[in-house]
């Protein structure tokens, strides 16, 4: 008898994307809200090359978060899924395709992500 049939509750897995022109490109943003938290793919083209996930812990302030997939070296990842994992407290999973050679560009990124949560929260 799987879950449903018992009468868990039971959440579809949504898609929301938006897009917007930051530093001269377009950033196109992809969010999968599923139970207990979402998947965030940040990027201009359509590439994979990280994946980080991290979530809240009663034993630290600070987020636990790890790179899943991807260069060790590149913290962008880790670090906005920890950011995401602390404003929500769900579980939250991110791929940010973007170079780090301007700090700008990421920063203004994590503004854009905050000012969508802010205007549709029940999409994260």
């Amino acid at each position: 008898m799987s879950g449903a049939e018992q009468g868990d509750a039971f959440d579809a897995i949504t898609v929301y994307n938006f897009c917007e022109k930051i530093s001269e490109q377009t950033i196109h943003f992809h969010v999968m809200k599923m139970n207990g938290g979402f998947f965030l793919w940040v990027g201009a083209s359509p590439t994979l090359s990280n994946l980080a996930v991290s979530m809240i812990s009663k034993f630290d302030s600070v987020p636990l978060s790890m790179l899943l997939m991807g260069d060790k070296s590149e913290t962008a990842p880790n670090a906005l899924a920890q950011r995401l994992a602390k404003k929500t407290n769900k579980q939250v999973f991110v791929s940010y395709n973007l170079p780090m050679v301007n700090t700008n560009l990421a920063l203004q990124v994590e503004d854009r992500i905050k000012k969508e949560m802010g205007n549709h929260p029940e999409h994260f």
